[in-house]
């Protein structure tokens, strides 16, 4: 039976970190897969006029190819070269419930996060989200340093 771990990145040498923790158990279990992750804080709570509306979807479809090509493409050609299995996707919404939506979603085993960044998740990962995750999770998750 296939191992699935999830990995969230948030571009930074911090998430880079996780995924070479993802990659270390990956190799140590066999026969796994890797869900990389990137999650773009979005609040679906916003009061707008249609235009508005239809400039927040261009501007989200934006975001997605930004953070594939970036960040999430990148990371799954480098678990791919390893010989590992691995595939990535880019969500809006909360960060840890954006996660663990990824690990329900895809019979995931384990999440693996990264503890603090530079930018990004160093202000909405290491506190409130790190915590909603690490409490919420059907999953073990495991934060890397």
């Amino acid at each position: 039976m296939t191992t699935k771990l999830v990995v969230g990145l948030d571009g930074h040498p911090t998430g880079e970190r996780a995924l070479a923790h993802a990659r270390r158990l990956a190799e140590l279990i066999g026969d796994s897969e890797l869900i990389v992750a990137y999650i773009v804080e979005w609040s679906p709570f916003s009061f707008q006029t249609a235009e508005e509306n239809e400039l927040r979807h261009k501007r989200r479809e934006e975001e997605i190819d930004t953070a594939m090509e970036r960040v999430v493409n990148p990371a799954v050609h480098l678990i791919q070269e390893a010989g590992l299995k691995a595939h990535g996707l880019v969500r809006h919404g909360d960060v840890s419930d954006a996660l663990i939506a990824i690990s329900n979603e895809k019979g995931a085993d384990q999440i693996i996060v990264a503890r603090t960044s530079e930018g990004g998740f160093a202000k909405r990962f290491f506190g409130s989200s790190t915590s909603n995750l690490v409490m919420s999770s059907t999953v073990p998750v495991t934060v890397v340093s």
